[in-house]
């Protein structure tokens, strides 16, 4: 093990939330080609627990072992071979529960205290409680699919033979267990990996057939896809800053046999930039999943919850606020405006909707709500449905 604590305390030292923590081992391990398949999922997983709660440990003088060995206790973890992982005194411990591994601890003069994980003192939205969010952080979130409903039963045999533990949730949605490498089980046009309160903004839409549908901030697509299942026929046509993700959206769309949206390559923050884009045009609906600070979905990249800086938070704030308020602009009287963060912070969600209502006269609100995914070891998302008076 002293081999396996100098590459994860040499990682700890120099990853410093720059990049997805899954992206800077993929770099690293790539780098390091004598650590065999065991060896990185140790380092993965120690790497991972340790985000989750390093900052909820003290004391603050804890070496980095020690701090590795606290948080594969506490965290979700699903390493195997933990007896040749853990220091003797610990190894009876790891499959037992949280507040039984935390008392164990508090014996070695360890101990842990959720409050610290964010210290900062931040407005939550409604709908989700501050210890409960905490708490989250700690476990890993399902995998989640949503499947192309010709292709259900297909997919289900599937499962059902891979022995696979899963849960169908609803006609779209099944939850998998993290980390199941599903493309060895289930053909890559059946299913898109999608999270559970992700597919739920779905029900917000309200698309009917042949209506104009803009998404402001198309992504990886995932919305603009949702709108394809719901309306078939909407005439859909998706806006984002970077070419490279215009692209890979035009081959999910070819892959899930939907015809290619127009695309238009340009950023919403830019009032003069969407206006030469747009022109006069205006939608029937409109679908803002704004960049946020994500903090709904740290339960799965908890590094960000590690190096989140809350002064950042105004920022993200004002960049949502013109985002959405130059977007509105194009929306058709009567049309609906669906305002979409994966954040828990009410600086980034009611806050900007009440923004929103004071900027636009015009505007009332008919829904908002906080789509929360804890129960089901999934993201949690906000959701606000706007529309313009006739």
């Amino acid at each position: 093990m002293r081999y396996i604590h100098q590459h994860i305390s040499h990682i700890l030292a120099v990853y410093k939330g720059e990049m997805p923590l899954a992206n800077f081992l993929k770099f690293y391990f790539k780098k390091n080609p004598i650590l065999g398949s065991r060896d990185r999922k140790i380092l993965s997983e120690m790497a991972y627990c340790y985000y989750r709660c390093a900052k909820g440990l003290s004391p603050k003088r804890l070496s980095i072992p020690e701090q590795i060995d606290a948080a594969l206790l506490l965290a979700d973890s699903h390493l195997s071979h933990m007896d040749k992982i853990l220091p003797e005194h610990l190894r009876q411990q790891y499959a037992k529960g949280f507040e039984e591994n935390r008392a164990v601890l508090q014996t070695q003069g360890i101990s842990f205290e959720f409050g610290d994980l964010l210290a900062q003192q931040i407005e939550f939205s409604k709908g989700i409680s501050h210890l409960s969010w905490l708490r989250s952080l700690l476990n890993r979130p399902r995998l989640f699919i949503r499947v192309q409903q010709q292709y259900r039963q297909k997919v289900l045999s599937l499962l059902a033979a891979s022995e696979l533990n899963y849960s169908v949730l609803d006609d779209y949605c099944i939850a998998l267990p993290n980390a199941i490498a599903i493309e060895k089980i289930l053909p890559e046009q059946s299913y898109r990996i999608q999270d559970a309160s992700s597919q739920k903004t779905a029900h917000y839409f309200g698309i009917k057939a042949e209506d104009t549908c803009w998404d402001c901030c198309g992504g990886a697509g995932g919305k603009s896809l949702l709108v394809k299942d719901m309306a078939p026929k909407a005439v859909l046509s998706v806006s984002d800053v970077r070419k490279s993700i215009l692209d890979n959206l035009a081959e999910r769309f070819q892959l899930y046999q939907y015809p290619i949206p127009e695309r238009l390559l340009f950023s919403v923050a830019d009032e003069a930039a969407t206006k030469a884009a747009l022109g006069n045009r205006t939608f029937h609906h409109i679908i803002a999943d704004v960049p946020c600070t994500g903090s709904g979905t740290w339960a799965r990249t908890p590094e960000q919850a590690y190096f989140f800086d809350a002064h950042k938070l105004p920022e993200f704030a004002e960049r949502q606020q013109s985002i959405a308020h130059h977007a509105l602009q194009y929306l058709k009287p009567g049309g609906s405006f669906v305002y979409i963060t994966c954040s828990v912070f009410a600086a980034e969600n009611e806050m900007v909707v009440q923004s929103l209502l004071s900027q636009n006269p015009d505007i009332r609100l008919l829904r908002q709500e906080l789509i929360n995914g804890i129960d089901i070891a999934a993201d949690s998302m906000f959701v606000a449905v706007l529309k313009r008076k006739l």
